[in-house]
């Protein structure tokens, strides 16, 4: 395709130049599209070049160079219009390579800027051939400047010698004179070394004694320290001791009269139920009474088993809970599961000790509730429900454990009952002297 400007066809389009623009045609191209870039509008530049609309020239060729070459390269309408303000700029020189015949006088580099603008004919041969011309013109300047330097360097290394003999021989007279103040000193150090060495033997004497008296002194403090760590530890250890036995003595008092005093309250209780039950007559009893017989009218052992309940019965529970300072031990979980596990756990709980809560008013009997804490993330957030104490196990403990405690706690005699399906469960507190009950057992009577 052949592009047109105002000074005729452009034959020289498609040639192409195999190498890259020499630096100094480059700099005279990129001001002469700094130069022109002012005069166009901002719709017929570049998309990329219109943020340098408002450069000044210098400001356009520092920061936009790159961008403006770029540009002239790839865009021939950019590359035209460009053309056109250089032909209104430098007419003489855009007129002589029209032509085909560049001006001998004028600068290689301002002759093959403008050919990299313009594409005439033959362009590719002016910018070789300016960068030919440039590269032999910097030699010839850096040949003219090394001799230059060459020259310089020659008559300072003339200055440079004649500097050093002058020195040499003033060095040579500063030795002399160095060498008599050496010899001097030397016999002034040779005596302060003598001086030296006999204040190094007195020191050296001196710190042995100084060290075997600190040696004496640290041994002293060091067997007094140890004397005193010894008592110390002796002391500390009499007073844990005596501690533990006064924490001992108090807690054990405490949970023996405790125990003591609830069994006391378990006897008193079952005696006066005994008494109300059996309705005894104010007068004592007879010798004669005493004898094992059957009396007419009076009920069979045959007869008593006939009315046994049943393990399943909701009655045995309300037996067991009727019992002087009974205290009901729930295996919260367990029964929960047992009885509506679709439930989530919190509602689980809710429901539980909600009924449980209205068996205790019923009752009067102690009651507790026990869940596996094990798993939780989180202390629960709970309010127990009144006459309900609500117990979650501690890391590590389970559930069971915490059951089979609260069963050993209790004092032998006082009936305890326990509330779970797990068998090994119902075993350990069986033999530790409570009365298990089914989950079922418990649910039946809650509903």
């Amino acid at each position: 395709m052949v592009e047109t400007t105002g000074g005729g066809p452009q034959d020289g389009a498609a040639e192409v130049l195999d190498r890259p623009l020499p630096d100094g045609v480059r700099r005279k191209v990129v001001q002469i599209v700094a130069d022109g870039f002012g005069g166009l509008t901002v719709a017929e530049l570049p998309a990329q070049l219109r943020q340098y609309a408002r450069f000044t020239p210098n400001r356009r060729a520092k920061f936009a160079g790159n961008a403006m070459a770029a540009a002239l390269e790839t865009d021939p309408l950019f590359r035209q219009r460009i053309g056109e303000k250089l032909r209104e700029a430098e007419p003489e020189l855009t007129g002589a390579l029209d032509s085909g015949s560049p001006p001998p006088a004028a600068d290689p580099l301002d002759v093959a800027a403008a050919a990299y603008v313009l594409r005439p004919p033959g362009w590719v041969k002016l910018v070789t051939a300016a960068g030919e011309e440039a590269q032999r013109a910097d030699a010839e300047r850096a040949d003219e400047e090394t001799r230059a330097e060459l020259e310089r360097l020659r008559a300072e290394l003339d200055r440079a010698r004649e500097h050093t003999r002058a020195e040499t021989e003033r060095l040579r007279a500063d030795l002399d004179a160095a060498k008599k103040e050496t010899d001097s000193l030397h016999r002034k150090l040779r005596s302060a070394l003598a001086d030296v060495k006999r204040g190094e033997a007195a020191l050296r004497k001196l710190r042995g004694e100084m060290e075997a008296v600190r040696a004496e002194g640290q041994a002293q403090v060091s067997a007094a320290e140890s004397e005193t760590r010894r008592l110390k530890a002796r002391l500390g250890e009499t007073e844990a001791a005596l501690e533990a036995a006064r924490r001992a003595a108090r807690e054990g008092r405490s949970v023996e009269d405790m125990r003591v005093r609830l069994l006391l309250d378990t006897v008193l209780d079952a005696a006066q139920g005994l008494r109300r039950e059996l309705a005894l007559p104010p007068v004592s009893v007879r010798p004669a009474e005493t004898v094992d017989a059957l009396e007419p009218g009076r009920m069979t052992p045959k007869d008593i088993a006939a009315r046994a309940l049943s393990e399943d019965d909701p009655a045995v529970l309300d037996q067991l809970l009727a019992l002087p300072q009974a205290h009901l031990v729930v295996d919260g979980y367990n029964v929960t599961k047992t009885g509506y596990p679709q439930m989530p756990l919190e509602k689980q709980r809710l429901r539980l000790l909600g009924q449980l809560a209205q068996l205790a008013a019923q009752t009067g009997a102690e009651v507790t509730c026990v869940f596996d804490g094990a798993e939780l993330a989180a202390p629960v957030l709970l309010a127990p429900p009144r006459g309900v104490r609500v117990l979650f196990s501690k890391p590590g403990v389970t559930a069971d454990e915490l059951i089979r405690q609260l069963v050993r706690a209790e004092p032998p005699g006082r009936p305890v009952i326990v509330a779970s399906t797990d068998r090994e469960v119902a075993d350990g507190v069986a033999r530790a002297g409570a009365r298990p009950v089914a989950s079922a057992v418990l649910l039946k009577r809650l509903s």
